[in-house]
């Protein structure tokens, strides 16, 4: 009886922990509305951000984990990304083309 009750509540930890990963690797759509090249600052139009707490659309600047993303795309770009938030604001930490 012990033994599922530990196999039960193992499978209960390993889904919430993947749970968890999903959501914090969840993609986002938006747009490209600006990039600031200098700064390493994008700014994107995008809907509901669920991974970031944001359950409203918005357009918002970014910072990005990599600057050579900003090469890559380009003003009107419809892309994907995933986000997280750092203490010095949100930072774009994967981003691509939108098929």
């Amino acid at each position: 009886m012990n033994r599922i009750i530990n196999i039960t509540a193992a499978l209960a930890l390993a889904a919430s922990v993947a749970t968890g990963a999903l959501a914090a690797g969840a993609s986002i759509s938006g747009e490209v509305k600006k990039i600031d090249e200098g700064a390493g600052k994008i700014t994107l139009k995008h809907g509901p951000a669920k991974s970031l707490g944001m359950d409203d659309p918005m357009t918002m600047v970014y910072r990005v984990k990599d600057a050579a993303m900003l090469k890559q795309v380009k003003v009107g770009d419809k892309v994907t990304f995933e986000a997280e938030e750092a203490p010095s604001g949100y930072t774009v930490t994967k981003m691509e083309k939108a098929k």
